[in-house]
């Protein structure tokens, strides 16, 4: 059990949080809940901020607990890095985490395997005639960026006309889009770790929130979640076992997140892996991790105790 381990063991351990992705001010918050919740347990623990420090002073510590979400530390950058200077890391390695990034390389990936409970999508750019989005995947449709997390740049579009405004938004991300066809139904989180599928999560945003956007995420008190998720046990377990297989054909390991939604007939449809979830107020892997019997420091010593 980690929480048997000495803290000594781990030696001097750096919380990577912050960098400059889109996702910084989650990032931030992730990281300093992270970080307390070892200094807690008497873990060597310092705050490391690839935006404000020389990367490559990370060479003085003994091991890293990544919480740099979206580009730079949640796309295999950051894995090769501490790769090539043999430094033990929290999370997935380079392949995992540079295609959990990549929203339709991951769709594609599981198309591949014979997971076929995902959404249909479709590739846009500058030139495309946003009607054939009409044509082959109808609307409602979400579109989004292929590269970000945290429902940034997302938008579920209603009518033709809001399409161009939602393509905008998405590539202002910097990034490439897609659309995905909108699955109207409820929405489940399930966290993931050492491979195991943690008591699914139910989330429901506010009635006049848009959809459960980063606002929702992060800033709302009035985001309801749910556990138990409110499926018969049967469906719960169906679920968990669909998550961990989509998390294990992309070759993710440690701790991760699945998101997931039923429709009104019931099917379940996979949307995106996290390979480096929020840990937040907000965010699910305290709330699973709690509902599983351990507290908010404990599974943090229990992902960074991956490394040893």
């Amino acid at each position: 059990m980690t929480e048997n381990i000495n803290p000594e063991k781990f030696g001097k351990v750096a919380v990577v949080f912050g960098g400059t992705s889109n996702e910084r001010s989650v990032s931030l918050m992730s990281g300093e809940a992270v970080l307390n919740g070892l200094k807690e347990k008497g873990i060597d623990a310092y705050k490391f901020d690839p935006k404000e420090q020389d990367v490559i002073e990370i060479r003085q510590f003994d091991r890293v607990f990544n919480v740099l979400h979206g580009r730079g530390g949640e796309d295999g950058e950051l894995q090769g890095l501490l790769d090539w200077l043999k430094i033990p890391q929290t999370g997935s390695g380079v392949l995992a985490s540079s295609l959990g990034m990549d929203k339709v390389r991951t769709k594609q990936l599981w198309l591949g395997c014979g997971i076929t409970q995902t959404a249909p999508f479709m590739l846009l750019n500058d030139n495309d005639d946003l009607q054939k989005v009409v044509d082959n995947i109808g609307l409602p449709v979400v579109i989004k960026p292929v590269h970000e997390g945290s429902s940034i740049g997302i938008s579920i579009v209603k009518t033709i006309d809001e399409l161009q405004g939602a393509y905008q938004k998405a590539a202002d991300c910097g990034d490439i889009v897609m659309a995905e066809k909108f699955i109207d139904g409820k929405e489940f989180s399930i966290v993931i770790i050492d491979d195991e599928a943690y008591p699914v999560i139910g989330c429901k945003p506010a009635e006049d929130a848009a959809f459960y956007d980063f606002e929702a995420k992060y800033v709302r008190e009035d985001t309801a979640f749910f556990i138990p998720c409110g499926l018969a046990e049967a469906e719960e377990k169906q679920l968990q076992a669909l998550c961990l297989k989509a998390f294990k054909a992309v070759g993710a390991k440690g701790w991760g997140r699945v998101d997931a939604m039923q429709d009104a007939a019931g099917n379940f449809w996979l949307l995106e892996i996290n390979t480096v979830p929020g840990m937040t107020t907000h965010s699910f892997v305290p709330m699973a991790a709690k509902a599983n019997g351990m507290d908010f420091a404990e599974v943090c010593v229990h992902i960074l105790a991956q490394t040893l």
